[in-house]
């Protein structure tokens, strides 16, 4: 029966992966009404610096509107902003130019022009919105099959965005003609009424043709030359350069719904590789079960059993011998160094496990989809102030069980510890983003939103969950606590500390690894992640082989006689961190096409936030994991 439900939970959450709750409610079309193309923003992998649409000479509207963006739009460096293509559902448009008269071509200056030939140099992708559908360029290509079916069929990809410009040896050309192609969806309406449309797919081919090629009337309109015999259009760095802008309009009837509209950008990536991850990471979770059974079962029991025979004092002596986990049962719960330090990190540590939780899981119902535009970041950057109060319950309490009595001082240093090292990292990268005028930069007043989120919400917060969790009675440790501090033996080499952090961290991380992948191609590469089922799997493995890890390390290092485990075991259970950060720098050497020094920058001080985060997340799953086997190990055994 148990067996059956969970195979029904897994199918659910394989169904949830393409499953989304749209951002906006449908938008209904008539023959001929306009539809608004927006830009969006300019990005490329390889400076990782984005920039708003007009940051580049192309054509403007007579009036620039901006829309109103949510917080993790800004976060994001999207500066959503309207252009002058004119364009009307279902009416079909050959080739117009986009601004100024046919005979009055647009003239770039000599700055204009090193501007744009630097930014097609860097790779750079336009990114258009149309009912907010973002534009993808579709990219044909034949996969390796049999000889037969590559004649029948070639894969098709979406790419997001369009080229701005492509580089032929030490030449720039533009792309300068947008061929629009629109899929529409006939709604069902009743006989008497207008036919009703809705946009289902926004597709671009960008194409490069040159000024003296494009044949235009005194109406706007333009002929397209024939392809083979066009030559493309030239960008020249060191003089003015004369242009024009033109896009074209096709549409097609489609039978995509409205609802499954988003399908073609989300199916990028091989979903049968999460399989084979989610199967290899619970054989590692049955593994690691497996070790734990042992210990626990065999070892544990017969420690416990031996322990507790009070009337054969020689087997008890030989016992305590062989084994000296319970030789430190004066000592274990000692309080450690820096205890505020330890429950502060400890209580940002279950801030961020509550909004990553809630978070995947909202996201894995389809609330936050890539279609409701910078919802994902919002609701996170919300929930983690709002977790604050369990963040501060959860260290008050630890505090006080470790004898601390200055809580005001604890609770302020659990609000700002954490938050105040993740921004003063943003402060300094966006400084050096704001020298590079790019979109990126965090305007001044959403920064000053965001300090007003932090001491106005985050912080009474902490200071309410704090004062509550440290008038609640402390943790019951099972054993009293002797006045002298036992000696510690010699300890082996491989009870250090860095090598506990090696051994504790491969498991988790080779639990997660390829989610890791698909995680830093949506971040870095300008890729859409969906699969937020597959992901709360991978979390759920992640924090249980974190707990049993933990419990492992903790285990071994009481049985060799060393009690001081609490500020190690938070240490080593977030050894996986160290993990992600080398695959962090691999990722960097192999994958990004990075060479300039605030890119790298960049990369490297976001990496730091994120290997921060991991290890605060993962070494408090270990710690509350191994402080609850401890409690219950030595409340297990009788103690005179």
């Amino acid at each position: 029966e148990r067996l059956r439900y969970l195979l029904l939970l897994l199918l659910w959450l394989h169904g949830t992966d393409s499953f989304y709750v749209p951002g906006v409610a449908p938008i209904n079309f008539h023959w001929n009404d306009p539809v608004e193309i927006k830009a969006v923003k300019l990005t490329s992998s390889r400076t990782q610096l984005p920039y708003e649409y007009y940051s580049l000479p192309f054509c403007q509207p007579t009036e620039i509107t901006y829309k109103a963006e949510n917080l993790g739009e800004v976060l994001r460096g999207d500066r959503i902003v309207n252009t002058p293509f004119q364009v009307f559902m279902n009416v079909e448009k050959k080739c117009e130019v986009l601004c100024n008269l046919p005979n009055k071509p647009v003239t770039l200056t000599v700055e204009q022009s090193k501007l744009m030939a630097e930014r097609i140099r860097e790779d750079y992708y336009v990114h258009l919105i149309a009912d907010n559908l973002p534009v993808a360029t579709r990219l044909e290509f034949y996969s390796n099959r049999e000889e037969e079916e590559k004649k029948k069929e070639k894969d098709v990809q979406f790419e997001h965005g369009y080229r701005l410009g492509f580089l032929d040896g030490n030449k720039f050309y533009l792309h300068n003609h947008l061929s629009f192609i629109l899929y529409y969806h006939r709604e069902d309406v009743e006989e008497n009424q207008e036919p009703t449309y809705r946009v289902v797919r926004f597709e671009v081919i960008p194409q490069s043709i040159k000024l003296e090629d494009l044949k235009a009337d005194e109406k706007g309109m333009c002929t397209l030359p024939e392809a083979t015999g066009s030559a493309p259009q030239e960008i020249d760095p060191s003089k003015e350069n004369q242009l024009l802008f033109t896009y074209s309009v096709h549409w097609e009837e489609s039978d995509i719904k409205w609802a499954s509209r988003w399908d073609t950008y989300l199916t990028m990536s091989d979903v049968q590789i999460h399989w084979f991850s989610i199967i290899n990471s619970v054989v590692v979770v049955f593994f690691l079960s497996g070790i734990l059974s042992m210990i626990i079962i065999r070892t544990l029991r017969k420690d416990i059993a031996n322990y507790n025979k009070e009337d054969d004092i020689v087997c008890i002596e030989d016992t305590m011998e062989e084994s000296g986990w319970k030789l430190v049962h004066g000592d274990v719960f000692r309080p450690p160094q820096y205890p505020m330090i330890l429950s502060s990190l400890l209580g940002s540590g279950i801030q961020l496990f509550c909004m990553i939780l809630i978070v995947i899981f909202v996201a894995m119902l389809g609330m936050l989809s890539p279609s409701s535009r910078g919802a994902l970041m919002t609701t996170a950057c919300f929930l983690f102030m709002f977790m604050g109060v369990f963040g501060g319950f959860f260290a008050g309490r630890l505090y006080r069980t470790l004898k601390g009595h200055r809580w005001k001082k604890g609770a302020f240093c659990t609000a700002t510890l954490y938050p105040g090292v993740v921004f003063g990292i943003c402060f300094v990268l966006n400084c050096f983003i704001w020298g590079k005028h790019s979109s990126g930069a965090v305007p001044f007043p959403t920064m000053v939103a965001l300090l007003c989120m932090w001491f106005g919400i985050s912080l009474p917060l902490v200071y309410l969950g704090y004062y509550f969790g440290f008038r609640k009675q402390p943790y019951d440790n099972p054993v009293r606590t002797n006045q002298i501090p036992r000696q510690i033996p010699e300890q082996r080499w491989y009870m250090n500390k860095f090598v506990g952090i090696l051994m504790a961290g491969i498991l988790p991380f080779g639990a997660m690894f390829i989610e890791l992948f698909f995680i830093f191609s949506a971040i870095w590469e300008n890729q859409f992640y969906y699969l937020f089922g597959f992901l709360f799997l991978v979390f759920i493995i992640l924090v249980v082989s974190c707990s049993q890890i933990s419990i492992v390390m903790v285990y071994f290092q009481l049985c060799a006689e060393d009690y001081r485990w609490w500020w190690r075991t938070f240490l080593v259970s977030g050894g996986s961190a160290f993990y992600v950060l080398i695959y962090a720098v691999f990722y960097f050497v192999n994958k990004l096409d990075i060479v300039e020094f605030i890119p790298s920058l960049l990369y490297f001080g976001y990496t730091a936030l994120m290997v921060l985060s991991f290890w605060l997340l993962t070494g408090t799953i270990g710690f509350y994991a191994a402080y609850m086997f401890v409690r219950k190990i030595y409340a297990a055994v009788k103690i005179d």
